[in-house]
């Protein structure tokens, strides 16, 4: 397979996106406090875990992008449906998670009354993206296991982080699909042509 510059990089935007999501959900497991919403914004690591996750969340994308140019000639329409429905849902949820990192802090401390009881158009438009982001990313995995570029068990991973990510924006529930990027990453960084996965698949 020819590869592209964007491609050729699919391996370490995986790799950094899994890193910084696996770091980050460590970093808001052990800082988050949900009965107190006031102390858990005012504490430094958890704001460092904020920005990193959504750092994280913008390697996704980009890794997203990169590892679909792997395997778009045998993809599919199915695949391309896959693809832009894991885009749009990573989109939703990242700005989703801009806002908690960057106005979520400020409503806290100046509305504490508005963050502990969000209603209409805030709570929909959650819920929206929690589900848009799952649903991508696993029919994103389902693409990929269908292609048979990728190993099947980081396929598989895939499906799974997608489907647990429905509350990735909640330690841990973003580890399961940093895991799947670790593996994908590492799998790509390897060498590995598409070629030699469907070995792997097959074998």
């Amino acid at each position: 397979m020819a590869q592209s510059a964007l491609s050729r990089l699919a391996g370490p935007f995986a790799l950094s996106a899994g890193g910084l999501f696996i770091a980050a959900q460590v970093l808001l497991f052990a800082t988050l406090e949900p009965a107190n919403k006031l102390a858990t914004v005012h504490k430094p690591l958890f704001a460092v875990a904020q920005v990193g996750y959504f750092l994280g969340f913008c390697m996704l994308l980009l890794a997203l992008f990169a590892a679909y140019e792997w395997e778009s000639d045998r993809a599919g329409t199915f695949g391309v449906i896959a693809f832009c429905a894991a885009v749009v849902g990573t989109m939703f949820l990242a700005g989703d998670l801009w806002f908690d990192t960057f106005a979520g802090p400020w409503i806290v401390t100046a509305a504490p009354d508005v963050a502990d009881t969000p209603t209409g158009s805030v709570v929909a438009g959650a819920f929206v993206s929690y589900a848009l982001f799952a649903i991508g990313w696993m029919l994103f995995g389902l693409a990929s296991l269908r292609a048979r570029v990728f190993p099947r068990l980081i396929s598989v991973a895939i499906m799974v982080g997608g489907a647990v990510g429905f509350l990735a924006l909640l330690p841990p529930f973003g580890i399961p699909l940093g895991l799947a990027m670790i593996a994908l990453g590492t799998w790509m960084v390897r060498g590995l042509a598409p070629r030699t996965a469907d070995a792997l698949v097959t074998a």
